[in-house]
């Protein structure tokens, strides 16, 4: 009976220590996330998770996987909750905290759910006796990848691996040039991966050998480890190294207006009148410093193409004959999209980008014949949006330009597919509905897509970031939160197409099928 309770109880223990070490190492990959961006510890957080996959057996490989990923995605998409109150949109401040908790909690769960599906992978990868580590970290890495990909041909996706890096691990972060964001989110997996092998190799015969046989059954996985940490950095850094070719004939002087319009007032006539105010004289300004076109937020000026040209704002347009790309709404029969609206000189609405990937319940009601009604309350006026096409191509004053509204920023094929003929990219977002660690987060996604695609980026929000970002995702200018401003600054036209641009995710399935094939010829290792 004592040895039961005693076996019981130290099982009990070595399942809080396992649950301990995946919750505090997805904590650890979170805090490489904004605002904190502590992105040098992504190269070690997965390690402790890599070795639980490895050591455990069943159920306990799933619990790991489960508080990895609630540690790392639960931290790393906090700034959901800044939704709450939405007492400015009639919801009560009870509701609101419930709708707030709600929203957290199931983004949460489903970045954990990659996770979980990622140990099963590891699972079956383990399956097969004595497997070579080296094939296993191959595996392990391309299943991760292949997860993530999956995952962002989803509405609900955000939190690569890969962001971790960015913006401050620049070198690194050209390797998206080669393969998309994935080739970064896989170094990160790699290394990890290799450095649990490490130590899962060095406590294999703990009972055994001495320690310094167990240091040189590790040492090969370490240097593997280090040697391609250096190889990514050297490739990134080569990548990065190359000079940007800046002609006269492809500069272009373009305007960025920040409004400032806070969610508290900016849907009623207050709000309203002011957004009208700030971006008529930020434009005003911005004409007289000779911009060539000006660049506003996502829906600054909440009108139909039909209504704007009944505002002050369209007088001024007329008036300074400057181009403008136009945070609106594109009419669609009797509906709206969320637009970015190009007007030229003349005040003509000459094209425009419909944003892709619409948030859900914010600007869309998943499944709304189900539960259209029950959620209507939650989202604010511009619910039932329609998506735009995910291949558009539009054609400015100026040739074509790559467009991209707010949530679009996390999803890089629909950069990567107007990168093919665009020469310049344009984004527009509003960030007001969230708390302060969300603007940097999207900062980070744009600096990571000017880098992919290999172009200078434009890009206007209501609150912040309002950036320049060059090619090498080198921040040129940034405005403060919560401030109203407008700048003007050059940027340069380009039609160089990176890997990545012309192939896609290409390396994801080369690796898979190689890991494959060495997973099935693999023979058993004494």
């Amino acid at each position: 009976m004592f040895l039961t309770l005693q076996k019981s109880l130290a099982k009990f223990t070595d399942n809080r220590l396992e649950i301990a070490m995946a919750l505090g190492s997805g904590m650890l990959m979170g805090l490489t996330f904004a605002p904190v961006e502590a992105w040098y510890l992504a190269w070690i957080a997965l390690a402790p998770l890599w070795y639980l996959m490895c050591h455990k057996s069943g159920s306990q490989r799933l619990v790991s996987a489960f508080c990895w990923g609630i540690g790392c995605y639960g931290l790393g998409l906090s700034w959901l909750f800044g939704i709450h109150p939405m007492t400015w949109m009639g919801v009560s401040y009870v509701a609101s905290l419930a709708i707030a908790i709600f929203c957290v909690t199931f983004v949460t769960l489903w970045g954990a759910s990659l996770v979980i599906l990622w140990s099963i992978g590891m699972r079956f990868i383990n399956s097969k006796p004595q497997l070579n580590p080296f094939i296993r970290v191959l595996l392990g890495t391309v299943i991760w990848c292949g997860l993530e990909e999956l995952y962002s041909l989803t509405d609900l996706w955000w939190t690569s691996l890969a962001m971790s890096q960015s913006p401050h691990n620049l070198d690194i972060l050209h390797l998206g040039q080669l393969s998309g964001p994935t080739t970064v989110t896989g170094a990160i997996v790699c290394v990890n991966g290799l450095l649990a092998e490490a130590y899962l190799a060095f406590d294999r015969h703990r009972d055994r050998d001495k320690v310094s046989n167990r240091i040189s059954q590790a040492l090969p996985y370490v240097t593997t480890a280090v040697g391609l940490l250096i190889l990514f950095d050297l490739i990134g850094s080569n990548l990065a190294d190359r000079p940007l070719v800046n002609s006269i004939e492809s500069s272009l002087k373009l305007g960025v207006i920040q409004g400032n319009i806070g969610n508290e007032v900016r849907h009623y006539q207050s709000g309203y009148d002011l957004a009208m105010d700030r971006y008529t004289s930020g434009y005003r300004d911005l004409a007289a410093q000779g911009a060539v076109a000006i660049v506003t937020p996502e829906t600054a000026l909440p009108y139909t193409e039909s209504q704007i040209k009944r505002t002050p704002f369209y007088r001024e347009i007329l008036a300074q004959k400057v181009p403008v790309f136009l945070g609106g709404f594109g009419e669609i029969g009797k509906k709206m999209a969320n637009s970015i609206l190009t007007i030229d000189g003349e005040g003509k609405v000459i094209s425009r980008y419909d944003k892709s990937k619409l948030v859900p319940l914010g600007e869309y009601v998943p499944f709304a014949q189900y539960i259209g009604k029950l959620v209507s309350t939650i989202s604010p006026f511009e619910l039932n949006l329609l998506a735009g096409n995910f291949d558009q191509i539009v054609n400015t004053p100026f040739g074509d330009f790559i467009f991209g509204i707010c949530y679009d920023s996390a999803y890089p094929e629909i950069f990567r597919r107007q990168a093919q003929t665009g020469s310049l990219i344009i984004t527009a977002s509003n960030d007001a509905h969230y708390s302060s660690g969300m603007p940097p987060q999207h900062h980070a996604l744009n600096v990571m897509r000017a880098i992919e695609t290999d172009r200078w980026m434009v890009s206007a929000s209501n609150t912040g970031y309002s950036t320049f970002i060059d090619p090498h995702g080198r921040t040129q200018w940034s405005s403060q939160l919560n401030e109203f401003t407008a700048h003007a600054d050059r940027v340069y036209r380009r039609t160089t197409q990176t890997v990545y641009v012309r192939f896609g995710n290409w390396l994801t399935p080369l690796l898979l099928a190689i890991g494959l094939l060495l997973f099935i010829k693999q023979p058993s290792v004494s």
